[in-house]
């Protein structure tokens, strides 16, 4: 929904309200998120022809995320790291670059990637792109920071695993809520427990038309766009090695994507149930709920900022003052892939594997309207996966 053409009494009420939400710094650099997306130029502001070591961070894709999440992030943290932006949408990218103070700016992705003095590039760009990016950086020997989803196809899956292990580059993925204070108390409350388990998220989200380029074939729909981020929570959630294999069996609403319900039965007969819904607008962004139980522990999540943890006879409830979905920490993990005072590893071929295999399988789930189960990495039939286990 674009928020600038709202009445100007919405918009003081979302502002306003956002700030209760994120605090004020967060507000505004979402509002300015809102303007850079309608920002338009008679002129294309120049590039600089200054030079700088400090400057060696990539982004390919300028949109709204980009804006406010990861170019943001970076800044605060880091201070003026970004070097280059790219976009089809050259607009978008020069916007970007005057915001952040870049040195340039492109509507040509192999000019980031071909690029010397960048070491590392955060991928945030249509869906269908993000593997094929990744892997022409892989290819290179960059670091990439993939936004969800890392793939669309199984072929992409295989291809982006196939060049991990053969580049000098390390991989990180967009799936933030993990990160978050409330992904890491819940799996740690929720580890502390033996036996299988049962998850429920309920998530209502943003209402978008049927001609959205979400909606497009080969950019893979909700279930990529969107359902990826909590199917990776709940995998994340069961121990390793009770994982797979992974019954799915599907509910699906309606056919316009808005509207569906999927559950999964993980090895160890933990059960967990994703119900997604998009039929209206949400003035508060997308709404979550999970509820957990396993062993003795009973756990109640809202929005990422409200937490009630009951353990037998005690109960523990924490109150963030600002939600917070994990985004900074998934950013400042990123940015450890190549610098810091320990430099990360990144993701493993395994879990970029399994994770993707899982989010695939549940849109052919839904779209078939059967049961479909996922095998474990070692167990796939790939030949890669025999030597890299």
């Amino acid at each position: 929904m674009d928020y600038t053409r709202s009445r100007l009494a919405f918009k003081i009420k979302k502002v306003v309200r956002y700030i209760r939400l994120y605090g004020v710094r967060r507000t505004l650099i979402k509002v300015r998120g809102q303007y850079h997306m309608n920002k338009r130029y008679e002129t294309l502001p120049p590039m600089k022809i200054s030079e700088s070591r400090k400057k060696h961070v990539g982004i390919i894709g300028c949109g709204n995320f980009a804006f406010s999440n990861i170019a943001f992030y970076l800044k605060k943290n880091y201070g003026a790291v970004i070097r280059a932006c790219m976009d089809t949408h050259i607009e978008h990218a020069a916007s970007l670059f005057e915001t952040y103070d870049l040195l340039y700016y492109s509507d040509q992705a192999e000019k980031i990637i071909q690029d010397p003095s960048i070491d590392l590039v955060f991928i945030a760009s249509n869906h269908a792109s993000h593997a094929e990016y990744a892997i022409r950086a892989l290819e290179q020997n960059k670091s990439v920071h993939i936004e969800k989803p890392h793939v669309v196809t199984e072929d992409q899956l295989r291809r982006l695993v196939t060049e991990m292990l053969r580049s000098k580059g390390r991989v990180s993925v967009g799936f933030n809520r993990p990160n978050s204070p409330f992904g890491r108390a819940i799996k740690s409350y929720l580890d502390s427990q033996t036996g299988p388990a049962i998850y429920n998220w309920f998530i209502a989200g943003h209402e978008i038309p049927p001609d959205h380029w979400y909606f497009k074939e080969e950019e893979g729909g909700r279930v990529l766009g969107n359902l990826c981020h909590w199917i990776d929570f709940i995998y994340q959630l069961v121990p390793e090695g009770v994982r797979f294999p992974v019954e799915i069996s599907p509910t699906p609403a309606d056919n316009t994507g808005n509207g569906l319900a999927v559950a999964y039965r993980f090895a160890d007969n933990t059960v967990a149930a994703i119900t997604f819904s998009a039929k209206g607008h949400t003035f508060e962004g997308v709404r979550e709920r999970f509820a957990a139980h396993r062993g003795d522990v009973l756990v109640a999540m809202e929005d990422f900022k409200t937490l009630t943890v009951e353990v037998v006879e005690k109960r523990i409830t924490r109150n963030l003052l600002h939600r917070d979905h994990g985004h900074e920490t998934a950013v400042r993990n990123s940015y450890a892939l190549v610098r810091g005072n320990s430099v990360s590893s990144g993701c493993s071929p395994k879990y970029i594997w399994e994770s993707g295999m899982l989010f695939l399988k549940t849109k052919e789930a839904l779209e078939r309207n059967a049961k479909v189960e996922v095998l474990a990495y070692e167990n796939a039939g790939l030949e890669f996966a025999k030597n890299h286990s």
